[in-house]
């Protein structure tokens, strides 16, 4: 499967498994982005995402943790 960054709730599960003691409210976009890029299934263009993207990312990652 090839993630990319459109694929905000699949990054966020990823994420999750990856960094399971990781409160995804207390992270750095600036450190979301190299995570998200540096997961095996990535597969985008880096310089695609925004602060928009990285938010989405994160909040689907927060309920995740729910």
């Amino acid at each position: 499967m090839s993630l990319k960054w459109t694929d905000t709730l699949d990054i966020a599960i990823e994420l999750d498994e990856s960094y399971p003691d990781v409160d995804p409210r207390t992270i750095r976009f600036t450190d979301l982005h190299q995570w998200v890029c540096g997961l095996n299934d990535f597969d985008d263009d880096p310089e695609h995402s925004g602060e928009k993207i990285l938010e989405a990312i994160q909040m689907a990652w927060i309920e995740e943790k729910e």
